[in-house]
């Protein structure tokens, strides 16, 4: 049997399991008492024994006390590792700062350079800044690295002054030529 705990009908149909009426779940229902629950009537507490009291008093003295730890040296034949590099330790890169002004300086010297007349500033930046770089690192070269990079800005700024030279020359002779007609 099932019982509808909201209007406490009973139904015979164990295939039912929503109350008729309201729509509640239905709950197995006996005709026996329900057994009390634990909050009802609780299950008694059982004492365990106390805890055993002991006296320091009468137990036997020890004779040496007992030493603190004392490290031991390092045996000989074993490396030290304290000055040895940890694996997780940060390397530090080569600075390519120079370089890669003078790389950017030649780059451009070559394609702005002509428009606004930088050139004559930019190219020989990058030549000086190349120059410089390449002597750090032929100083240094753990502390100072590319060494590619300054010198294709030396390049290119060698070209943007060539070129800048060029373009008078051809402008020189283009005025010369057109004042001849």
């Amino acid at each position: 049997m099932k019982r509808c705990l909201r209007c406490n009908r009973t139904y015979s149909d164990n295939n039912l399991n929503f109350c008729l009426e309201d729509g509640e779940l239905l709950t197995q229902y006996s005709e026996e008492e329900p057994t009390r629950s634990l909050r009802d009537n609780p299950p008694p507490t059982v004492v365990i024994d106390p805890t055993r009291v002991t006296s320091p008093v009468s137990w036997p003295q020890q004779s040496p006390p007992v030493q603190q730890w004392q490290p031991q040296g390092t045996p000989i034949h074993q490396p030290n590792y304290a000055f040895a590099p940890h694996p997780m330790m940060m390397v530090r890169s080569p600075s390519q700062t120079l370089a890669v002004v003078s790389l950017c300086l030649g780059i451009a010297s070559v394609t702005i350079g002509l428009c606004c007349y930088l050139d004559l500033v930019v190219a020989p930046a990058a030549l000086i800044t190349g120059g410089i770089a390449l002597t750090q690192i032929k100083k240094d070269p753990t502390l100072n690295g590319g060494k590619g990079m300054a010198i294709a800005g030396m390049v290119m700024g060698g070209a943007g002054i060539l070129l800048y030279i060029l373009f008078f020359i051809l402008y020189g002779a283009a005025v010369f030529l057109g004042n001849l007609h």
